[in-house]
């Protein structure tokens, strides 16, 4: 099992240092590799653990590359998985910081899921495609009141196949959304959001499902997830993922 384990974090962390260089140069600060997204985007990226880096990493390291983020305008934030680098979550509290922990859960390639007839994906021309974003938006934040948000190079994506956005209805509203990033046999599922008044009626589910249905007609059989909470990841157990590592994130006020 732990073998098993140990060969879907290491291709998690590839995919976790590939996607961003999609769209941003890399520095190289210490044992960190950081990424300054490319101009226009309008992305923020996280600071990583290098990759396949075999450093001990320790709080000055840690201050460095967040003094160094600062002074390029970006804000200062750094994600790792803890089974891959377990010497950084020591370091950043030894700088005095608390880091936010996220479940990390993957779904077993060989369970089934089919998609959930509410939700269905969004190609790039689709009028909702920024009701869906705001809809994400309105449900992070815990509101129910929904504005069109700014597609962005989204609609680029979704034709390069890069994105996947679904969308979950009821009587003909929009009530949640999600994406995923595939890239090759791996692919992300990444802000499932329902606002208040449509949760608790399995939208969340279905954008789960629906996500996974349209990653593996893709030929991905890697798909992963970090939740918010040991509460939201609930709704990813019921569907099938499993516990499989834990991520920790650190993002300050800049």
């Amino acid at each position: 099992m732990k073998r098993e384990r140990d060969s879907l974090l290491a291709r998690i962390e590839t995919y976790l240092d590939l996607v961003p260089r999609e769209a941003a140069m890399t520095e190289e600060v210490g044992p960190f590799t950081l990424f300054v997204p490319d101009e226009g985007t309008g992305w923020h990226f996280y600071a990583r653990p290098r990759l396949r880096g075999s450093a001990t990493f320790t709080s000055r390291a840690v201050e460095k590359v967040l003094a160094r983020q600062a002074e390029l305008g970006l804000p200062p934030a750094i994600e790792w998985v803890d089974e891959v680098t377990p010497s950084l979550l020591p370091a950043v509290r030894g700088a005095g910081y608390e880091p936010r922990r996220h479940p990390l859960l993957t779904l077993p390639r060989h369970l089934a899921v089919e998609p959930d007839s509410r939700a269905r994906p969004l190609p790039s021309a689709d009028p909702h495609l920024s009701i869906a974003f705001g809809t994400v938006k309105a449900g992070f934040r815990g509101r129910d009141e929904v504005e069109r948000h700014d597609t962005g190079r989204k609609p680029e994506l979704i034709e390069q196949g890069a994105l996947i956005v679904v969308a979950s209805y009821e009587g003909g509203r929009l009530c949640g959304a999600g994406s995923a990033a595939p890239r090759g046999d791996v692919a992300e599922l990444m802000g499932i959001a329902v606002p208040p008044g449509h949760r608790n009626r399995g939208h969340g589910s279905a954008i789960t499902r629906s996500l996974v249905a349209a990653c593996r007609e893709r030929g991905v059989d890697l798909v992963f997830l970090t939740a918010s909470s040991d509460t939201a990841a609930g709704i990813y157990r019921r569907v099938g993922f499993t516990d499989t590592g834990t991520g920790y994130v650190l993002e300050l006020d800049s």
